[in-house]
Order: structure tokens, then C-alpha cells, then sequence
């Protein structure tokens, strides 16, 4: 689960509330080792989201560095690179018509009938 969890600090555009969000939620996931939790533990867990995405927040905002801040989109191109260079391409075929499509980690889509 932890894997989904990105470096948010030193990126133009900085990290957005949703990306916060979003990291806190699956450190939540992780720890508690719930996907969902039981309505006995919803409000928990959401407590918990809430209070690590504000800690986030604040720690992010909070850091300096001389660095550069890193391209957004450079950083992906790269991540789907290596990607592809560890998992190579997926095929799906699906049964009802029976099309095979083949996607690259990149994003590109081929079908083939």
C-alpha cells in the first residue's frame, strides 16, 4: 500500500491538498491495515487521516532547501520509464469482444483484434 505514497516536498507546482490527502490516507491504510474501515472504526480513521494530513501540511510547508524544485512531469516521465524497464508491458484480452489490448507503462494503448 505504502508504494502510492509520493515525495511531496520541492515540487513545482507544489503539492496540492489532494496529494496531502491522499498520502495520509494510505499511511492510514498502512498502519491500520484496513482499505475500509468497519463503521465501528470510520470515525477514527478518519480522525486520523485528517490529524496526519494537517502534521503533512505543516511539515511541508515548513521545510527549506537551496535545491531546485524538481519538474513534475520530468519526475513521472521518469517513474513510467523504470516501470516499464521492471514490469515491460501488460496485456488485457477481454473476452466479450475479443480484443487484445496491450498498455506500456507509459501510458500508450495498442489493440490488436
Amino acid at each position: 500500500m505504502c508504494r502510492n505514497i509520493k515525495t511531496l516536498f520541492n515540487f513545482e507546482p507544489p503539492a496540492t491538498e489532494e496529494e496531502i490527502r491522499d498520502a495520509s490516507l494510505q499511511f492510514v491504510r498502512k498502519l491500520s491495515g484496513f482499505t475500509k474501515p468497519s463503521q465501528a472504526n470510520e470515525a477514527a480513521f478518519n480522525n486520523a487521516i485528517e490529524e496526519i494530513a494537517s502534521a503533512a501540511r505543516n511539515l511541508l510547508y515548513s521545510l527549506v532547501t537551496n535545491a531546485e524544485p524538481r519538474d513534475r512531469d520530468e519526475v513521472a516521465a521518469k517513474a513510467r520509464a523504470k516501470a516499464i524497464e521492471r514490469f515491460g508491458k501488460i496485456t488485457i484480452t477481454t473476452n466479450n469482444d475479443k480484443i487484445s489490448d496491450q498498455y506500456n507503462m507509459a501510458g500508450a494503448v495498442s489493440q490488436t483484434a
